[in-house]
């Protein structure tokens, strides 16, 4: 998959590709709304191995436009939502809602507008998103999502009911660091257990590890800057 993105821009990284490997654990289908498209990666990934029904809505004009191209340059359908996604009036519910935030929360900041919108929380802060995620997801919807590990206690305390944690993994930048991501997957209204899922090592010594290497190569992703 051929991805344009902006030179001096904020640029997908690891997150969005492990997120996407974690998602495709499930049975993806119907209605799926991307939260924070950037580029469009992670949800032309999805549509790209599911057959779904894909809406995107993303804030910042510049990366909508990128959006638009890569589902074009890519044979995609999707629904392109340029607003944002706490203020917007969705006229429907959707089966699945799949995002990778932004989630830091540091005050040492990137001067890069762009770069800032996409990274820190203070632009989609975690209660109100995911308050509003619980309103639009049909009655038994699913969120699938990355947050920083760090906040893993954030994330359980602000999930609002019926939305349940069902699966959840953790990603290493390698072994003997601590977890710096976490994906989770939760459902409304659901009764099973949490299943906590093996974790992924991102490298092995200087090298990505087998793992990592099995995910990108899967995502199959080239990244254009313009």
């Amino acid at each position: 998959m051929i991805l344009h993105q902006p030179e001096n821009g904020y640029c997908y990284n690891s997150d969005t590709l492990f997120l996407y490997d974690f998602i495709t654990n499930f049975p993806i289908k119907k209605n799926v709304l991307e939260v924070g498209g950037g580029c469009g990666v992670l949800g032309l990934l999805v549509a790209r191995d599911f057959k779904i029904n894909l809406t995107t809505i993303e804030i910042q004009k510049i990366m909508a436009d990128f959006v638009i191209k890569n589902s074009i340059k890519n044979d995609i359908n999707l629904e392109l939502i340029n607003d944002d996604f706490l203020k917007y009036n969705f006229n429907k519910r959707f089966d699945y809602i799949i995002s990778n935030p932004p989630f830091y929360n540091s005050t040492k900041k990137s001067e890069n507008e762009i770069k800032q919108i996409a990274r820190y929380d203070e632009f989609l802060p975690m209660k109100q998103f995911f308050n509003k995620v619980n309103m639009i997801l049909t009655e038994k919807g699913e969120f699938i999502f990355c947050y920083d590990a760090k906040r893993f206690d954030d994330i359980v305390l602000n999930l609002p009911k019926p939305l349940k944690i069902i699966d959840v993994k953790f990603v290493y930048p390698k072994k003997g660091k601590d977890a710096n991501l976490v994906m989770i997957r939760a459902k409304r209204h659901a009764k099973s257990m949490i299943k906590f899922h093996t974790p992924i090592f991102n490298f092995d010594e200087d090298e990505f590890s087998d793992e990592a290497k099995k995910v990108y190569k899967k995502a199959n992703t080239l990244s254009v800057k313009e």
